[in-house]
């Protein structure tokens, strides 16, 4: 149990000091190219922080272990909103640009719905046999795809770089990025691993564990990116971090695995789960839409119901 504790608090040194790397890295890979930052968030930030979320997906179907795959990415997406953000925006209000508010954020809410209609059907139909199938999988790997081609289509534009500072060398901006990114997966890995051991020794049901610990765990690169992100100022990798992976935990994490290795059974997740995952959506689009950004008390709002909800998985 000491090892594991000393492993965890070298995870999480691992993981902090690579997610201030990757985020000067992604930083000046963007202004390089000179693409969006929100683009690069949306990409390179997303899909590399999702890491985790992906190899716990994989590792778990092929143990046959549903729970943890469903719950990994439940609880990630509520986390990344709930959590991430509400941290993010009380380090300072984060600004959102027409952009992602009239797009990106839409094709969120979309998945989202989608991924959760798909679950409840399996949840409140006492005729099915509670089984997230190879066919849902493809329909959430096909919502992604759409994604995929719009973020396409958004990298044939490139944007003027009017960022303050000196341009970051692309050999160097690329190095930090992989630096970055295998240290934030090393150290999550290090943590959700010694994390789950000491919950499991602890006697704590897998279940509670997905929700919890390994959704936590695997979402420590976002929390960390996207906070160090705010506290440069770089809002929008902080924002496009979270929408980004969270439409890569629904359409990746979840879709394609499922279309590739076949559907999960006997799903033990409550409504209330799915609920909070789309209201965690639809207050992210309406904060966002309302004055195009997300403040410090609405932050607040999210950290609130994120304390609301999980002293409810916790202790029901």
């Amino acid at each position: 149990m000491i090892v594991q504790i000393i492993l965890l608090i070298v995870g999480f040194i691992i993981l902090i000091k690579g997610a201030d790397i990757f985020v000067d890295g992604a930083s000046g890979v963007a202004k390089n190219f000179k693409v969006s930052k929100m683009l690069i968030g949306l990409t390179i930030v997303a899909f590399g922080t999702s890491a985790p979320e992906f190899a716990v997906s994989i590792k778990s179907l092929l143990k046959g272990s549903g729970d943890i795959v469903l719950g990994n990415v439940i609880g990630s997406n509520i986390l990344n909103i709930l959590l991430i953000l509400g941290i993010s925006a009380m380090v300072h209000a984060l600004s959102v640009k027409n952009n992602t508010v009239k797009k990106e954020l839409p094709i969120t809410l979309l998945m989202t719905t989608v991924f959760s209609v798909l679950l409840s059907d399996h949840i409140f139909d006492s005729k099915i046999t509670n089984a997230f199938t190879r066919s849902d999988g493809i329909i959430l790997l096909l919502f992604f795809l759409v994604f995929i081609y719009y973020l396409i289509s958004v990298m044939r534009k490139k944007v003027d770089d009017d960022s303050d500072g000196e341009t970051m060398p692309l050999v160097k901006a690329f190095l930090f990025t992989v630096v970055g990114i295998i240290s934030i997966i090393l150290g999550s890995n290090l943590v959700v691993d010694s994390a789950s051991f000491i919950a499991t020794e602890m006697g704590v049901s897998e279940r509670l564990i997905s929700l919890t610990i390994i959704a936590l765990g695997t979402s420590l690169p976002e929390l960390v990116t996207s906070v160090l992100a705010t506290r440069k100022g770089e809002y929008d990798i902080a924002i496009g971090n979270v929408v980004g992976s969270n439409i890569f935990n629904i359409g990746m994490v979840i879709g394609l695995p499922v279309t590739l290795l076949g559907g999960i059974s006997h799903l033990t997740f409550n409504s209330i789960d799915l609920i909070v995952m789309i209201i965690s959506a639809i207050l992210l689009f309406l904060f966002s839409f309302k004055d195009y950004k997300i403040s410090r008390k609405e932050g607040f709002v999210f950290l609130t119901l994120f304390v609301v909800y999980y002293s409810y998985v916790i202790f029901s």
